[in-house]
């Protein structure tokens, strides 16, 4: 099936970027959020990226005609193809996303003419199941559920929803304007034509589309940088090293533009904490996890829980 409308559940930092992407991609887009507070903590997201895209339509512009393999992939895969009518295409797509972007807190209203539903909500299974069965009255007959859960399968949610046959996962890297990924997982459950409606939409919206063919705690990318971050994140909290000297010596060592807690910054420090808190050990005072926690929750209450705070870990 086509989709035209799109609702993203949740603003958060990836919230807002799913949401931002696909209304820049064409798509008719609406934010579900639970309150005038919500909103308030939203529209800052949005309105830095409105200034991230147009920032990233200078890059394209000033490079016209050159080799750019920075190039944002999420907007064009065929850079050397672009002309100046693209990049003017690109400026008008940039305000119409931004103007017609709806932030919606009533349900119904949300919910009642979705396409496509994008989960997007902190990692938290009672409000997930919560939030699956109390929409589940205003969702037509043909829309597709998905979540961006990080950490949680949907075979555990399945059920919940009320359609397990239209219910998978949709996963996205932060960023996601650059780093455009989109890995899809189903559960036994989750029909083929759902399957690929989703990663026919994923490419859509200017993603690769990454299939996985089973369920993955954690899908690819995940599997592989959460323990990245947990392992600088221990030697944080054992305090071998401050967090400037362990990115220091992973940037050095390694060629990486980014070190571990430039990376945390970008995923937000609340998110980072609700996968903390979700481990083992995490509740026991003296654990490495429980001092893991304790130093991210200084931040968050301090009110400096990432890049689109302005501070997290580091000032920006």
């Amino acid at each position: 099936m086509k989709f035209k409308n799109i609702v993203v559940a949740g603003g958060g930092v990836l919230g807002s970027q799913i949401a931002f992407q696909s209304a820049f991609k064409g798509f008719r887009v609406k934010i579900w959020l639970r309150s005038e507070a919500s909103i308030g903590r939203t529209q800052p997201k949005l309105d830095r990226l409105y200034q991230i895209y147009l920032k990233e339509v200078e890059g394209l512009e000033a490079h016209l005609g050159k080799d750019y393999p920075d190039c944002p992939r999420g907007f064009t895969n065929e850079f050397s193809k672009l002309t100046e009518a693209d990049i003017q295409q690109f400026r008008q797509k940039i305000e119409e996303a931004y103007k017609n972007i709806k932030l919606e807190l009533c349900e119904a209203e949300a919910f009642q003419d979705a396409d496509l539903v994008i989960e997007a909500m902190a990692e938290n299974r009672e409000e997930k199941v919560a939030f699956y069965k109390r929409i589940r009255e205003y969702l037509p007959e043909h829309t597709i559920l998905v979540t961006n859960s990080s950490t949680l399968l949907p075979s555990m949610f399945a059920e919940d929803t009320g359609r397990p046959d239209r219910y998978l996962a949709l996963h996205f890297a932060n960023n996601i304007w650059r780093g455009n990924t989109a890995e899809i997982m189903g559960h036994e459950g989750t029909s083929k034509e759902a399957y690929d409606a989703v990663v026919e939409f994923a490419g859509e919206i200017g993603m690769v589309p990454l299939p996985l063919k089973k369920e993955q705690p954690g899908y690819i990318l995940n599997s592989m940088l959460v323990p990245f971050l947990s392992a600088a994140e221990a030697l944080w909290a054992n305090d071998v090293a401050d967090p400037e000297t362990i990115d220091n010596t992973w940037k050095l060592g390694t060629g990486s533009p980014l070190g571990p807690f430039q990376i945390l910054d970008i995923v937000g420090l609340m998110t980072a904490y609700q996968i903390v808190l979700a481990k083992p050990g995490a509740q026991e005072p003296g654990t490495v996890m429980y001092k893991i926690a304790a130093k991210l929750k200084e931040y968050i209450d301090a009110g400096k829980t990432g890049v689109n705070a302005g501070e997290g870990i580091y000032k920006y």
